[in-house]
């Protein structure tokens, strides 16, 4: 018993450390670049609401994917429960927030924040949108259905930061960390009830 705990404990550390180590790479990356990623964060009431009405519709789609018993959807699920649910089983609520946390803002700085605009700056908007949408589908690729659904909630994230009129990373940052909050706490959910 103590082991597993040591290991969540060591999974948490670990998965706090890379999700954090991403805000040095998007500041070193956005220094070679010459863009700022953060030039585009900034607290607005605005952002806070469709950030928080912007997590509505990808929880929704989470929540069936979580009911359809397909064998490449029952996989993923599978994968999650093992890998996250392994890692998260002792983890208070609050730690599971400050996770899903960092990962909204870690990852929506590096590639809503620094790698569209990049991509933007030299071919357009929408191959920023799509290219950098690639990209964040490939480093989520657990499976290949796995980085397709992650390519496709990431344009969701990129277009959301644009939403009502003005750019504001705030927004993603709020959707993806509340809905990394509320997966992890669903998988973590899973993951006990599988163990009981």
């Amino acid at each position: 018993m103590a082991k597993s705990s040591f290991d969540s404990s060591r999974f948490f550390t670990t998965a706090c450390n890379f999700e954090g180590s991403l805000i040095l790479v998007a500041a070193l990356l956005g220094w070679f670049a010459d863009i700022n990623p953060f030039a585009d964060l900034y607290f607005s009431e605005q952002a806070l609401f469709y950030g928080i009405v912007g997590t509505v519709p990808l929880f929704i789609f989470f929540f069936a994917l979580e009911q359809i018993n397909i064998p490449s959807i029952r996989k993923i699920r599978s994968l999650l429960v093992d890998t996250l649910g392994s890692g998260l089983k002792t983890c208070h609520w609050t730690d599971i927030f400050f996770l899903a946390a960092i990962a909204g803002f870690s990852e929506e700085l590096l590639f809503r924040g620094l790698i569209q605009p990049w991509i933007e700056a030299s071919w357009g908007m929408a191959a920023g949108l799509i290219g950098s949408n690639i990209i964040f589908g490939l480093v989520h690729a657990v499976t290949p259905l796995y980085a397709l659904l992650a390519t496709l909630i990431g344009i969701y994230l990129g277009l959301s930061m644009d939403f009502g009129g003005e750019r504001n990373l705030m927004t993603p940052m709020i959707i993806h960390g509340l809905y990394d909050f509320l997966a992890f706490l669903m998988i973590m959910k899973s993951f006990r009830r599988g163990g009981e």
